[in-house]
């Protein structure tokens, strides 16, 4: 493979030993030119499992330093001008590599890419995104819960948009996401300061900013089982939610730190109910054997 047509992938993991084995499983060698996981912290094997699995991929083992940071970890440790970043418990489908990669590297100003998502019954996982406004963010956040269809929620997760046609969207969700290397380091790549969560939002917005596009690739497609790790911990991650959501605020919006202030009884309010029910769901499926759903579908 020539030179600009390598595509590198970074998996970042935390606690999640069988999903990345079955991530690095879809992944086709044919596709990837260099394959890295990032650990952020697993106390369950992860590392070793990997490295006993897959001797032919680099491996990264960090402390909890967070989704953003090991993205950044793992995107330095590769040089391939194209860079997928995946989630543990992503599965992709043939092709789809080679699609992303195609999409950043042969159409102008095209910072990022994203696949079409699927949830593993094969329903769509609105993965396309608006850039929410303060108005319909408060929306969403008050009504996606218990009305997933509400006029909020909708245009948050441009539900009217046709998943079959590329465009030019707001944001990508991070669980699979192709990168441009030189438009990532224009921007100074992920903000190591996000945690968990809108990580993805805030780069797509810097990017955009310096005049980059982010596009929706669906000739790509992955199978999204969301929640694999953040399931296990759910108070924890609707906190570090809350301060993703509080640091985006004051960087990216008007009078950021006012609107924190006029926002944070709610943004509390929304934590303790979203976490109460998470903790909730988490109990009831894992007495039943259900797969567990939160995570990076907020």
């Amino acid at each position: 493979m020539a030179d600009d047509e390598r595509v590198a992938v970074v998996i970042v993991t935390r606690d999640t030993r069988d999903e990345v084995l079955g991530c690095l499983g879809s992944v086709g060698a044919d596709e990837a030119d260099d394959i890295v996981v990032v650990d952020a912290g697993s106390r369950d094997g992860t590392i070793d499992a990997v490295r006993a699995a897959r001797p032919d991929v680099t491996t990264i083992a960090l402390g909890d330093v967070g989704f953003a940071a090991a993205a950044n970890a793992g995107i330095a440790a590769t040089t391939a001008p194209v860079v997928v970043v995946l989630n543990a418990d992503v599965r992709v489908r043939p092709g789809s590599l080679g699609a992303l990669g195609r999409r950043v590297r042969l159409h102008p100003r095209v910072a990022a890419a994203g696949p079409r998502v699927r949830y593993p019954d094969g329903t769509p996982q609105a993965s396309a995104r608006r850039v929410p406004d303060p108005i319909t963010a408060i929306g969403h956040a008050a009504l996606g819960w218990w009305a997933p269809r509400n006029r909020f929620t909708r245009r948050y997760r441009a539900l009217d948009e046709d998943p079959t046609l590329a465009r030019d969207v707001g944001f990508l969700s991070g669980c699979a996401l192709a990168l441009d290397r030189a438009a990532l380091e224009s921007v100074g790549g992920f903000d190591d300061a996000y945690r968990l969560y809108v990580e993805d939002l805030d780069l797509a917005v810097r990017l955009r900013r310096a005049g980059w596009r982010i596009v929706y690739e669906p000739a790509a497609e992955v199978v999204h089982r969301v929640g694999a790790s953040t399931s296990q911990r759910p108070w924890r991650s609707r906190l570090r939610h809350a301060r993703g959501i509080a640091r985006y605020v004051v960087r990216h919006l008007p009078g950021g730190p006012l609107v924190l202030l006029v926002l944070l009884p709610g943004l509390v309010l929304w934590v303790l109910v979203t976490g109460t029910l998470t903790a909730r769901r988490r109990s009831t499926q894992s007495s039943t054997g259900e797969v567990l759903v939160g995570g990076r579908d907020g």
